[in-house]
């Protein structure tokens, strides 16, 4: 449903075009020397095998990393109240809602303003027009602005609560949490195409992450890693059947 563009991404441009720039240069002189023949010609194939390495393992290293943030900290606790109220309303205490919250950093970085490239918006990245169809669903929303950014996360939630309740109640809650986060990022029409490729009893979420678009992959990758590290320097003393958001396998 929205578009991940958190951070990194001026880097990125910057780092590919250097790497490109590289990569001309190196292919104008290695021209060069092979008109002139000078032996230096080796150094322009090295210069262009050095930069496409970059190019490979700088656009890995960016798409994998997860952020390096504390969700815990006061600078990211601005909308715990909602976050907590509205976890508390659309799944009981079956989640940590400190997911949502990893989501919503991920999706926007907690801006309310945050508009990306297709329309969505605010902390949750929502579309309009899923939105519309949250105010169907729910009369709840009714009346209510999408550009709140209370509202805004409540919708967020509810949808991914949505979501979640597609999902087959056979699998485990830990590779449903995962395809709900799947679905709101890529829909949950192309998750499901992803996880049917896949087949029972086969499908796993180890089987269905690399037929998702890489975005997606990325995207659960970084949510996975930022609730692994809230976990692991706060951890909840929870029942069982209230771990659902430990997310990793």
């Amino acid at each position: 449903m929205a578009n991940s563009i958190f951070s990194n991404d001026v880097f990125y441009i910057l780092v590919f075009g250097i790497i490109v720039l590289s990569i001309l240069w190196s292919c104008g002189r290695f021209f060069d020397c092979l008109k002139t023949g000078e032996n230096s010609a080796r150094l322009p194939l090295r210069t262009l095998l050095i930069a496409g390495l970059l190019l490979v393992g700088t656009r890995g290293a960016l798409a994998s990393s997860v952020p390096n943030i504390d969700i815990d900290s006061p600078k990211w606790s601005k909308y715990d109240h909602h976050f907590k109220a509205y976890t508390q309303k659309f799944f009981g205490d079956t989640l940590d809602w400190r997911l949502f919250k990893a989501q919503a950093i991920i999706e926007s970085r907690l801006k309310i303003d945050s508009k990306s490239n297709v329309g969505a918006r605010g902390v949750m990245q929502i579309m309009p027009r899923t939105y519309k169809e949250i105010q169907k669903k729910n009369s709840f929303f009714k009346g209510k602005s999408l550009n709140n950014p209370e509202w805004n996360i409540a919708a967020g939630i509810y949808y991914n609560s949505y979501l979640f309740k597609r999902w087959d109640q056979k699998l485990t809650p830990k590779k449903r949490i995962k395809l709900m986060l799947a679905s709101y990022n890529a829909g949950f029409s192309r998750t499901v195409r992803s996880f049917n490729k896949v087949g029972k009893p086969a499908n796993k979420w180890s089987a269905v992450n690399p037929l998702l678009p890489e975005q997606t992959r990325d995207y659960v990758l970084r949510i996975d890693g930022l609730i692994e590290k809230a976990h692991k320097k706060s951890p909840r003393k929870k029942s069982p059947k209230t771990m659902l958001a430990q997310v990793t396998e």
